[in-house]
């Protein structure tokens, strides 16, 4: 089913498994969406930025996005597009949709300064892609230099009935989810998706704001699911309880750039999620110092989440 506004839950930010080589790891795309369907996700994003987009090929990219939904039977699949001209992005695009896709996510260029720009970047952006395929924006400043406001949000919104959802990674944020929330509330902007990210850095306060869940890629997406749900029921001091023992090795794995990859693919193959840590080069490794470290959290993880303790 096509995305909408509707969505909610967890959707992971699914990194691209590699083996040492650098060649693409098609049995732990396999094996992870099958973790994300077991730990109670509700769909998936892959080719995202942690999923090291940039270093694919353009047809390596459309058979990792076709892998990972095939696999998911059913299970939503968000496919990153983001590209540096929109005949790229067009391709990706209709071609992920052709294959199953449930929607795509677009990053701003960091080229982009005025409102303006940025309005009339979506709505081309969505013209070359189609206007029936739904789409995603992907806030986050932090990475691409781009900010926009409240209003420029509910512009493109307003204007764009192919956007369905925000990937909302503005950092302070949380105002922004409730001025977002007040724009539906009175009538300014019609209902979207708000599903988070930054690692769920943000996220057991986010779903109290009004955010859908969470868009993002942190090793234990159960523990993600389980904040989600949590909250859903109505048990806030269990749902931070469990945010809160996790905190301290998501902070760890929120260092910017290749090195938090690192950390996450690290844990993802502690845990068997995926066969090898392997980034595709440039990429970065943890030394040994830092696996320790790694280490020591995940064994204080384990104090409260038995999850921790487990690896494989």
């Amino acid at each position: 089913m096509p995305l909408d506004h509707t969505a909610k839950g967890v959707y992971p930010i699914a990194p691209t498994p590699f083996h040492a080589d650098g060649q693409v790891d098609y049995a732990s795309i396999d094996r992870m969406t099958d973790f994300y369907r077991e730990v109670g996700s509700t769909g998936m994003t892959v080719l995202g930025v942690m999923g090291e987009a940039p270093k694919l090929e353009a047809a390596e990219a459309l058979e990792i996005a076709s892998r990972f939904i095939r696999r998911a039977e059913g299970l939503p699949v968000i496919v990153g597009v983001s590209a540096p001209g929109f005949a790229a992005m067009r391709s990706l695009a209709r071609n992920a949709m052709d294959r199953g896709a449930a929607g795509v996510m677009i990053a701003p260029p960091n080229t982009l300064r005025t409102d303006d720009q940025i309005t009339t970047y979506y709505r081309q952006a969505s013209e070359a892609i189609g206007e029936d395929v739904p789409f995603v924006i992907q806030d986050f400043p932090q990475t691409f230099s781009v900010v926009m406001t409240n209003a420029v949000i509910r512009r493109i919104v307003q204007e764009n009935k192919a956007c369905v959802m925000l990937k909302h990674e503005d950092w302070p944020g949380l105002e922004k989810i409730s001025a977002l929330r007040g724009f539906q509330a009175d009538g300014s902007m019609r209902p979207i998706s708000i599903l988070c990210g930054n690692g769920g850095l943000f996220l057991d306060f986010e779903v109290e704001r009004g955010a859908d869940g969470a868009m993002t890629g942190y090793a234990f997406p159960d523990m993600l699911c389980d904040v989600v749900r949590l909250q859903a029921e109505g048990q806030r001091d269990a749902a931070h309880d469990l945010f809160d023992a996790h905190l301290p090795l998501l902070r760890y794995e929120q260092q910017q750039g290749p090195t938090g990859l690192a950390v996450r693919k690290y844990v993802m193959a502690r845990r068997g999620i995926i066969a090898s840590d392997a980034q595709r080069k440039p990429g970065a490794s943890l030394t040994a110092t830092a696996k320790a470290e790694v280490e020591y959290l995940l064994s204080r993880v384990a104090r409260h989440d038995p999850r921790a303790g487990t690896l494989g």
